[in-house]
């Protein structure tokens, strides 16, 4: 197969967990999710798979590089700024097995990452791609000029024949409101090749009442390609004005639920990105997910990867 580029932007944080024996130590990020997974699945392929992000030059930034480049990521359009960290999450859980989150990702590295001397160099390399993909959570973290700097790329990627992706991952702690959230999914929406949605995220940031209102107002953003995550239920994945209910992998031992949508979206770009159609890449988008969430944390061990045709 012809050699593919896909360049995946946003962010990864420092994780620290309580744990009975003190602090666990790891890193995450919705994006890093699924290059990584991306990465792993597509290792034998001609794809590179190259996570484009900012960070500093402390320890944490360095083993996020090493860690990354041993999972086979192309790290080479991370910027390192001098005067910046990564942003740290600490996890606690409850007695009832609740987590709650507690985030310091205000000055985070990654905010900056389009305001930088380097991100002009960055964006035109960005342009010799094949596919950029963005979510939710990429467009809330940047300042409101890297915002829009991001925006110029994706039109003039796209007015150069690139494709599009992205997931709405809406978190409403990191916007204004929601009319501020929705008015920039409605931009990058304009935008988008292949929309990878989160119904849940969509209900809450848009309070559908129902799926098809979700179909509606993002087709009529101009969107050809559309598969709408709804968890344990059939995706749903609209493809040449095609419709078709693929059903979910279900498994009885859900150990954590976390980087399901990340996973997913890794086994749907490696079938779709291998010459799959949308529907054969939508199931092995649910093969991946329902693997990973009978592990705990986000990362699966290396022997626990599916095998999955591409």
């Amino acid at each position: 197969m012809k050699p593919l580029k896909i360049a995946i932007i946003g962010e990864c944080m420092v994780e620290l967990q309580k744990k009975l024996s003190g602090l666990k130590q790891a890193f995450g990020g919705d994006t890093l999710n699924t290059a990584l997974y991306l990465a792993r699945l597509t290792k034998s392929k001609s794809i590179t798979t190259s996570y484009v992000t900012a960070l500093g030059y402390d320890s944490f930034s360095e083993q996020m590089l090493t860690a990354w480049q041993a999972e086979g990521i192309d790290t080479s359009l991370v910027l390192q700024l001098a005067h910046k960290n990564p942003g740290l999450y600490y996890i606690e859980t409850d007695d009832t097995g609740e987590r709650s989150f507690h985030y310091w990702r205000n000055d985070s590295a990654a905010k900056y990452l389009f305001d930088q001397p380097e991100s002009e160099h960055l964006a035109e390399q960005l342009l010799t791609y094949d596919y950029l993909l963005i979510t939710g959570i990429t467009l809330a973290i940047l300042t409101d000029s890297g915002r829009a700097k991001l925006f110029s790329l994706l039109k003039e990627f796209k007015r150069r024949g690139g494709k599009v992706i992205f997931d709405n991952n809406y978190r409403p702690r990191l916007w204004l409101n929601k009319a501020h959230a929705m008015a920039e999914y409605q931009k990058v929406l304009a935008l988008t090749d292949i929309a990878l949605l989160t119904f849940d995220d969509e209900v809450q940031l848009y309070e559908d009442t129902d799926v098809q209102q979700c179909i509606d107002r993002t087709q009529a953003l101009g969107v050809k390609e559309l598969i709408i995550k709804r968890g344990a239920e059939d995706c749903i994945v609209i493809e040449n004005n095609e419709t078709n209910y693929v059903a979910a992998t279900l498994v009885s031992n859900i150990i954590d639920t976390t980087a399901a949508g990340d996973s997913f979206n890794a086994g749907f770009l490696a079938k779709r990105l291998s010459h799959g159609s949308a529907t054969q890449a939508a199931s092995a988008g649910h093969i991946m997910a329902s693997t990973v969430i009978q592990y705990p944390g986000a990362i699966i061990p290396m022997v626990a990867m599916p095998e999955i045709q591409l």
